[in-house]
């Protein structure tokens, strides 16, 4: 590693620390040469796949994007922050476990909505509507039908 101070490549680690809920390691580390001390953060790189949109154009995966459709689905929600962490995180264990190098958004989008309807039957319909561009309110009936006769099986 090299010193941010002096740019030599000899330091040493002083102590470490899972971080993150142990997603990441925090290590303390000083300089052989000058004696700086400094502190790094290390995480894995998880490849997420390239997202071919439904004009057939590829663009990398975006989690930015994501929060961004989430957060608008959720918006004035009883749904905390944690459980949009959770949610994005499940969605991206589960495209990490395709082992596909690209995928459809439409994978995405079902995926999404499967999870979200878990978490607020409300934001499911919001997050639907835009997703399959709902053009009646027919439309928006049978999703909230959809919802009513999967409630029905789980009581």
């Amino acid at each position: 590693m090299h010193c941010p101070f002096c740019a030599t490549q000899e330091t040493k680690v002083i102590d470490s620390r899972l971080v993150a809920e142990g997603h990441q390691v925090r290590r303390r580390r000083q300089c052989l040469d000058c004696l700086e001390r400094f502190t790094t953060f290390e995480t894995a790189e998880l490849v997420m796949p390239r997202v071919i949109k439904t004009d057939g154009s590829r663009e990398p995966y975006h989690e930015n994007k994501l929060r961004a459709g989430l957060m608008r689905a959720l918006e004035k929600r009883p749904v905390s922050t944690e459980q949009i962490e959770t949610l994005i995180s499940q969605l991206e264990s589960a495209l990490r476990a395709t082992g596909e190098r690209e995928v459809e958004s439409k994978l995405i989008g079902n995926i999404l909505m499967e999870k979200i309807k878990q978490v607020d039957q409300v934001a499911y319909v919001r997050f639907a509507s835009v997703y399959r561009s709902f053009q009646d309110i027919k439309e928006f009936g049978e999703a909230i039908a959809g919802l009513d006769d999967k409630t029905a099986k789980h009581n």
